[in-house]
């Protein structure tokens, strides 16, 4: 039998397209996802339980292998697929780095069969300038729009701590973004909402993501009125600024916020570390149902970065020793303001060594300054500026097209599942 999902929280009606499939055998029923066949085995599960109960209660939470968290995660892929009909299985998702997701990046991984976001712009105003160059890139590729047929086939991040809510609503508003990417409340989940409501007046066709880094943010979110339309769920090994103490891996942190959040209608997207079709692969084994990939971006074509800054992704290897999260490089530069739950991870370099080995933080401040003005050779192991990247950035190796990377990605997860459902035979 096919899967038939019925109109929950403003996502469209859908049934089975064929790429999932729920059929029976000898053994009972079992899941059919790109050449996967495993049982469903039921098990007693409230259906609201995040709405009452603490996260400490989740500690002996069984695991993810039975009917009712198949069929939800099931559902949700096939709700995401019909929401932006565009993009292909799995899903692959181009985060929205600030000033380095432009428009030609989040067009073009779109393109590819991916869900490309912008990232937030230099001032308030270069969103709507990014939004307008995305538009005219869109009716030039022939990317089918989204399913309410009134969408761009892209979406826009915004930082809530610094940023401009009228200025953002009244974009979203002209241009109307598949999905628009919330991170970094300077009041946790108040500002959320207060900017969950504004842009959903603004543009009611548009899907909300909201970006969260642990537990108790994912439980806020599917309480709060403003519940959110994804919850991106980011781990520790995520580059530029993510939790700066309380951070987990997402291998961990998202199947336990599955089983928090199960019963809310919210699919979870993994983000952090995650550079090839192994990590795609892995985060939707534990649920998620897809993948955003920010640092792998940096190496494309498209990206809006500086030579020095990519090649020094590119050379860069063994993120666990080699990335740092450290709130130094945001002192070096005069960005201040940030929420103290958050800090950026980078690529160590000479500010870095010199910080600790003990050096004022004037005179790092004078030499990070001084390489400001020196071109490419402002990065690598030598350089002295910030390099945000996350611990996956050993990865990668080349510079590609971002469709490339889309369908390179795509591939390999893809073969991946595919061998692993062998396992189960």
């Amino acid at each position: 039998m096919r899967l038939t999902t019925k109109s929950q929280g403003g996502w469209p009606s859908v049934r089975g397209n064929g790429r999932y499939v729920l059929s029976t055998r000898a053994r009972g029923p079992c899941l059919r996802f790109h050449g996967i066949s495993q049982p469903l085995r039921p098990r007693p599960v409230a259906a609201t339980r995040y709405l009452s109960t603490s996260p400490a209660q989740y500690r002996n939470t069984s695991n993810l292998h039975n009917m009712q968290d198949k069929l939800q995660s099931l559902a949700f892929r096939e709700r995401l697929a019909a929401a932006y009909p565009w993009t292909k299985a799995p899903l692959i998702v181009g985060a929205p780095m600030r000033v380095m997701s432009g428009p030609e990046l989040a067009v073009a991984v779109s393109r590819a069969g991916g869900f490309g976001f912008i990232g937030p712009g230099e001032t308030p105003e270069a969103t709507a300038a990014d939004l307008e160059t995305a538009k005219g890139l869109v009716e030039a590729s022939g990317i089918p729009q989204s399913g309410s047929g009134s969408t761009l086939p892209i979406g826009v991040g915004f930082q809530l701590w610094n940023g401009n809510l009228d200025i953002a609503a009244s974009a979203v508003r002209r241009y109307r973004p598949a999905a628009v990417w919330l991170f970094a409340p300077q009041n946790g989940q108040p500002d959320v909402d207060r900017w969950t409501t504004r842009l959903r007046e603004a543009a009611p066709q548009t899907k909300i993501w909201l970006q969260i880094g642990t537990l108790q943010e994912a439980l806020d979110a599917v309480r709060s009125a403003s519940r959110p339309n994804v919850l991106v769920v980011q781990g520790a090994e995520a580059g530029g600024h993510g939790r700066a103490s309380d951070g987990i891996g997402f291998i961990t942190l998202l199947p336990e916020i599955a089983d928090a959040t199960q019963g809310s209608g919210v699919p979870l997207i993994a983000a952090g570390g995650v550079a090839d079709g192994r990590g795609v692969a892995a985060a939707l084994g534990v649920g998620a149902a897809g993948v955003a990939m920010g640092t792998r971006f940096l190496a494309s074509q498209e990206a809006r970065i500086k030579k020095g800054y990519q090649d020094e992704v590119v050379r860069a290897t063994d993120g666990g020793v080699n990335t740092v999260r450290t709130q130094l490089y945001n002192h070096l530069r005069g960005t201040f303001g940030w929420p103290d739950q958050f800090s950026p991870r980078t690529i160590i370099n000479r500010s870095w060594v010199e910080h600790q080995a003990g050096t004022p933080m004037e005179d790092l401040k004078k030499r990070h300054d001084e390489a400001v003005g020196k071109g490419d050779a402002a990065w690598g192991p030598e350089g002295r500026t910030a390099t945000y990247a996350g611990a996956g950035v050993g990865l990668i190796r080349s510079v590609a097209p971002a469709g490339e990377i889309v369908e390179g990605v795509r591939k390999e997860a893809s073969e991946i599942i595919q061998r692993l459902s062998g396992l189960s035979h």
